[in-house]
């Protein structure tokens, strides 16, 4: 249903007025059936909302995703390799207007805050359900208009549902004269990963080849992150001379020559993906293939993320080591996921290092098994207390979605 417009809407509107360039039309075709706005206002979301619109197509065959960015966002690190991201237009009323006439969508769902007026209330006018999650008090006004009453509580009054993430903001969205039955708290949209099975009975045999010695896995190593892997590890083998690393390199086209390396520094080694075996007395198992670090993630019980003790790559995504149940240690390089990696550390579910030498006293003191044990419990709980929020949120689309082609099909 529309909202009726208010004087300050109005003459915000004309103030405002303008047509941007092609920001938030580009030049990608509006899908064919429903579509799923979701905008996106902090670059550290787009991970878990990625993820949640993974789900949401999952649940949904044939719904189409747009995802947006704020207008001045540089989108070169945003992308996901999901759904097509665009920024949107600037604020202002003719570049709304056009950006809803290309897109059409079914639901617009607002991630965060920098809220902008033109967009949004020309979106509810239209009937476009709108749900805005992770709510700040943020909205981002066009100079010309930042005088007027009204407008941050006419653009709040928008939404249909507003979820808020601590009872402060809820009060503060209740002072702008928002209906508190539109208000409810409701954590961050969280990762919840999909997880493969894998084979029980290859499972079951390499635990067995391992024969109860202690096992870590440092996954995606970078070249020059060897030889702080290999520091770390004859270190912590002063303390458990059985122990066992399973080191996957992250460039295919570097296993050959670190392997040699190896060999040269007297460290026994079984070149996995060459099917060598791992014997009594191997001290290294040297593996490039990703696809076998579901097997190593359920095998160690801690994991050390490469790409995190040098700068450059900027980390690596930890989330699946963490809900198979490894302990994970990173470097201090780690902003492409650093909200992740943030929220690991709150929970005690990972553990920061900065040199060669931390990472081997990390390794042996979180393999000491009650400690780990805590750790990945931690981490169990982190990944998994955001399932509830996403279906709950599912739910919401779905019928949301269904309501609206119902009135679709009725008019």
């Amino acid at each position: 249903m529309s909202k009726p417009r208010s004087l300050s809407l109005a003459a915000y509107r004309m103030l405002s007025w303008g047509v941007s360039q092609a920001n938030g039309i580009s030049d990608l075709p509006r899908p064919k059936g429903e579509l799923l706005w979701i905008h996106v206002a902090h670059q550290r979301r787009m991970r878990a909302v990625a993820d949640f619109c993974r789900r949401m197509q999952q649940a949904r065959p044939g719904l189409s995703v747009l995802l947006t960015a704020p207008p001045e966002a540089d989108l070169s690190g945003w992308r996901d390799g999901g759904p097509p991201i665009i920024n949107l237009p600037e604020e202002k009323s003719g570049a709304a207007r056009g950006f809803l006439d290309h897109w059409q969508p079914d639901l617009g769902l607002w991630v965060g805050g920098g809220l902008m007026p033109n967009l949004i209330t020309r979106a509810a006018e239209r009937g476009i359900p709108l749900i805005l999650l992770e709510a700040e008090n943020d909205v981002r006004l066009a100079a010309a208009g930042r005088w007027l009453p009204d407008i941050n509580r006419y653009t709040f009054d928008c939404f249909t549902a507003i979820h808020v993430t601590s009872e402060e903001m809820a009060r503060q969205v209740q002072r702008l004269g928002i209906a508190d039955d539109k208000i409810s708290v409701f954590p961050p949209l969280q990762l919840i990963p999909i997880l493969s099975a894998w084979p029980e009975d290859e499972l079951i045999e390499t635990n067995h080849t391992l024969a109860g010695r202690p096992v870590w896995l440092a996954a995606w190593i970078e070249a020059r992150e060897f030889i702080s892997a290999v520091s770390a590890h004859r270190q912590a083998m002063r303390m458990l001379p059985r122990l066992i690393m399973i080191l996957h390199v992250a460039d295919v086209g570097e296993a050959a020559p670190l392997l040699r390396r190896l060999e040269s520094m007297d460290l026994r080694c079984a070149n996995w993906d060459d099917g060598d075996v791992i014997e009594d007395t191997t001290q290294v198992v040297l593996t490039a293939d990703s696809e076998c670090l579901g097997l190593w993630y359920r095998v160690s019980p801690v994991t050390f993320m490469g790409g995190t003790l040098e700068q450059g790559v900027g980390g690596r995504d930890p989330i699946t080591a963490t809900a198979l149940g490894s302990a994970v240690i990173h470097g201090p390089f780690i902003h492409q996921h650093q909200d992740i990696y943030d929220q690991l550390d709150r929970a005690d579910a990972a553990r920061s290092v900065r040199t060669a030498t931390e990472l081997g006293e990390a390794v042996v003191e979180l393999l000491a098994p009650d400690r780990a044990a805590d750790m990945a419990l931690a981490g169990w709980e982190l990944v998994t207390e955001g399932a509830p929020q996403v279906d709950r949120l599912t739910e919401m689309v779905q019928e949301h979605l269904d309501n609206r082609g119902a009135e679709d099909a009725g008019t």
